[in-house]
């Protein structure tokens, strides 16, 4: 004759999982615990993520500078329609200057009031204008949210403004961005 065990099993079954909860839950405190009780791994680990940045970016601009050198990898570099040889490489060198002011202000070198005043500068060049019209499709896909497409809209921004301006002073032409 088998015995019959009342409510147990699940009793059981309810205990383990609760307990399996509660490890972790206290996994996950022990871990912020150790994150924010020890400043200097936060430290390190930032430091660990700029040293990835700076890395990715000498990348990038080695093989940005062999593109330049040569119009068959700039072909394959830059997606953008451009007139000839040489108007390519100028876009490819504003996608540089461009590229460079977003990672001084992604790695602290320069805030957002900084960073809005070197594309401010750059925005008043004639060829920057044309790469940044040819590659607006290339934006399209950004989310608003995002940092690149916060930078975008303010690189567009600033377009408008001077275009709209009724002064020669384009330094001044404006509102500073929202931190």
């Amino acid at each position: 004759m088998a015995t019959q065990k009342s409510g147990t099993r699940g009793f059981g079954a309810a205990a383990a999982a609760g307990a399996a909860f509660a490890l972790g839950a206290l996994t996950v405190v022990a871990a912020y615990q150790r994150w924010y009780a020890d400043p200097r791994s936060r430290t390190e680990q930032l430091d660990a993520q700029r040293a990835r940045l700076v890395d990715y970016q000498r990348l990038q601009l080695r093989l940005l500078d062999k593109a330049m050198d040569d119009p068959q990898l700039a072909a394959v570099l830059s997606t953008v329609e451009t007139d000839s040889p040489a108007q390519r490489r100028q876009y490819l060198f504003a996608n540089a200057l461009y590229a460079n002011a977003v990672f001084g202000y992604r790695i602290g070198i320069a805030d957002l009031e900084e960073l809005r005043g070197h594309l401010r500068v750059l925005v008043r060049n004639a060829v920057f204008r044309a790469y940044w019209e040819a590659t607006r499709p290339h934006r399209a896909s950004l989310q608003n949210d995002s940092e690149e497409g916060r930078v975008g809209m303010m690189v567009d921004t600033l377009i408008r403004n001077l275009d709209e301006a009724d002064t020669d002073e384009w330094w001044v032409v404006g509102e500073p961005p929202a931190e």
